[in-house]
C-alpha cells in the first residue's frame, strides 16, 4: 500500500510540474485548486522537505524538488516500461501520446502521418500541438518532438527520420531581372527573404563547397516568422529564400522555383524524433517513432 501511494504521488507531482500551475493541475486532475494545494502540502510533509517556492505567477522547485521530480519521472517510466514488457510483444500499445512539431512541417507531413498511425493503433489518444518556437526537451510537456537537427542535449533520444537540405531558390522572374548569383559573395547584392524564428539571427550566411566555407552578410526588405509564407514570396518574385528542401522540392520539380548556387550547401537541417530516455522502452512512443520514419523514407525517397 506504501509502494502504490509513492508511486500515486510521484504521479501527482509530476502531473502537477508540467501543469506549471496549481490551477492547471486541478483542471487535469478534476479537482479543486485548494485540493491540489493541501495534497501538495502532505507530499511534502511526508518528505519533511520544500519541493516548490510558490509565488502568485509560477512554482519554482527547490533543489530537492528538482531531485525528487528527476527520480520520480525515472521511477515512473520504468514502473510503465517494466509493466508494458509483461503485456508481452503481442500486446497492442494504447494510452496518451503528446507529440510536438513546428507548424509548417508539422501541418504538412506530421499531421498527415498521425492520420495514418491513428488508423493503425486505434487504443493510442494522440495529441498533436504545433509551435513557432519548440519547447525546451528538457520540459515534461511532450512524449515526442519532431525537430530539425541532431539536439545537443544527453538527456533526450534522437532518432533520425530523414535527410533534408536546406536550398537558395529565387523565381525565374527575380533571376531574370536580378542575375542569378554565381558565387556566394554575389548574394550580398540581391534581396534575401528572413525566416526569423525563436532566437535564430539573420544576416549572415555560412555556406560550405567541399572543404571551402564562405559566410556572407545578406539582407533583405521582407521578413516572416512563417517558413510558407517566405516561400509565397519568393515564388511571386521578391528575392531568393533559404528553404528546406521538403518544402521547396514541388516548385523545383514544376520550374516555379530555381536553385541558386547549387554547389553550395548550408548546415543541414535533418529530421529527428526526440524523446525523452525514460519513454525509450514505451511502446506507443517506439510505435510512432517507427511509423514516422517509415512515412518519411516513403515520403521523402529519392
Amino acid at each position: 500500500m506504501a509502494q502504490a501511494a509513492a508511486s500515486q504521488q510521484m504521479q501527482f507531482f509530476s502531473v502537477l510540474m508540467r501543469c506549471g500551475s496549481l490551477a492547471a493541475a486541478a483542471r487535469e486532475l478534476q479537482v479543486s485548486p485548494p485540493a491540489v494545494s493541501k495534497r501538495l502540502a502532505a507530499l511534502e510533509g511526508r518528505l519533511g522537505v520544500t519541493l516548490l517556492n510558490r509565488t502568485t505567477r509560477r512554482l519554482a522547485l527547490t533543489p530537492e524538488g528538482e531531485t525528487y521530480l528527476a527520480q520520480a519521472r525515472r521511477i515512473l517510466g520504468e514502473i510503465e516500461a517494466l509493466e508494458r514488457e509483461l503485456q508481452g510483444a503481442r500486446s497492442e500499445p494504447g494510452g496518451l501520446l503528446r507529440v510536438n512539431a513546428t507548424l509548417g512541417f508539422g501541418r504538412m507531413h506530421v499531421a498527415p502521418a498521425i492520420a495514418s498511425f491513428a488508423r493503425a493503433h486505434p487504443k493510442i489518444e494522440v495529441q498533436l500541438q504545433l509551435s513557432v518556437n519548440p519547447p525546451p526537451l528538457t520540459e515534461d510537456a511532450f512524449d515526442v518532438c519532431v525537430r530539425f537537427g541532431e539536439p545537443p542535449d544527453a538527456r533526450v533520444v534522437a532518432r533520425l527520420l530523414a535527410p533534408n537540405r536546406r536550398l537558395l531558390c529565387a523565381s525565374p522572374a527575380y533571376l531574370q531581372r536580378r542575375g542569378t548569383p554565381r558565387a556566394p559573395h554575389e548574394l550580398s547584392g540581391h534581396d534575401l527573404i528572413a525566416i526569423r524564428q525563436g532566437d535564430e539571427a539573420f544576416g549572415l550566411l555560412r555556406l560550405r563547397s567541399g572543404r571551402r566555407v564562405e559566410t556572407v552578410r545578406v539582407r533583405g526588405a521582407l521578413a516572416t516568422n512563417d517558413g510558407e509564407i517566405a516561400v509565397h514570396w519568393a515564388l511571386a518574385g521578391h528575392g531568393i529564400v533559404l528553404r528546406a528542401e521538403w518544402d521547396v522540392a514541388r516548385y523545383l520539380r514544376s520550374g516555379r522555383l530555381r536553385q541558386v548556387l547549387e554547389g553550395w550547401q548550408s548546415p543541414p537541417a535533418d529530421i529527428y524524433a526526440v524523446h525523452p530516455v525514460r519513454h525509450q522502452s514505451t511502446m506507443r512512443v517506439r510505435a510512432f517513432v517507427d511509423h514516422l520514419a517509415q512515412e518519411f523514407a516513403r515520403r521523402f525517397a529519392g
